[in-house]
């Protein structure tokens, strides 16, 4: 298949990532992928929410919202974060990065992790997982730097994308145009440790076989294992 960018159907698009990107916040990153971009930011806060006071242990959550002209018209802003779209997204966010974080040596603090996304073209949960990664660790190595913790407690790192069957082929990393098109529209999560923490599978136009869900994951996999190199870097 002849994708618009020009892409082979097992190529990222173009990954740019920029630390520090905000000042003030403890951790923050902007994430170009392709067109999309999100700015992740970490805030840490001496408190953890009520149903873990007293246990010792921290709380990693996360907030995730679109600007209105992020997209080609205008999207209205959420007024709540009580449902929709959004709410699914935060909660994968904040999933993903406990998954990865040794909360008990966290202390009773929380990190939250804030996702704008400022431009979108498909995959913004993806960019928003990868780049929360690296906002969170920032934050966390901050607080080694200054002695609060003796050692970042994290056991790895995390990285999303996503991969679906358009037109009876497998591509890598959708973009908005391929994402409304696709009759298969998978978003997987995973640790740099070759473990599998989310997958989200829809067959949106029919049903999909194990075979071809076997592949997807499959490439899903080398793209992610893309994403966690240059996190490294």
């Amino acid at each position: 298949m002849l994708r618009s960018d020009g892409r082979s159907n097992r190529q990222l698009r173009p990954v740019r990532l920029f630390p520090n990107y905000q000042e003030f916040a403890e951790g923050s990153v902007l994430i170009e992928l392709g067109k999309t971009r999100v700015i992740c930011s970490a805030s840490i806060e001496e408190r953890v929410p009520h149903f873990l006071r007293g246990q010792g242990k921290g709380w990693i959550t996360a907030e995730y919202g679109m600007l209105p002209r992020s997209t080609l018209s205008r999207t209205s802003r959420e007024q709540s974060t009580n449902g929709g779209r959004s709410t699914e997204i935060r909660r994968l966010i904040g999933r993903s990065l406990r998954s990865i974080t040794q909360l008990e040596k966290l202390g009773e603090r929380t990190i939250t992790l804030d996702c704008d996304v400022l431009q979108a073209d498909g995959g913004t949960r993806g960019a928003a997982i990868t780049g929360a990664d690296l906002a969170s660790y920032q934050a966390l190595l901050g607080l080694v730097r200054r002695q609060v913790l003796g050692e970042v407690p994290l056991i790895g790192s995390v990285a999303a994308t996503s991969v679906g069957l358009v037109g009876d082929e497998i591509l890598l990393d959708l973009c908005y145009e391929e994402d409304f098109r696709a009759q298969v529209d998978f978003n997987v999560v995973m640790s740099d440790g070759g473990e599998f923490i989310e997958i989200q599978g829809t067959g949106e136009e029919r049903p999909f076989s194990k075979s071809a869900m076997q592949e997807m994951l499959i490439i899903a996999e080398e793209g992610i294992n893309t994403l966690l190199a240059l996190q490294k870097e």
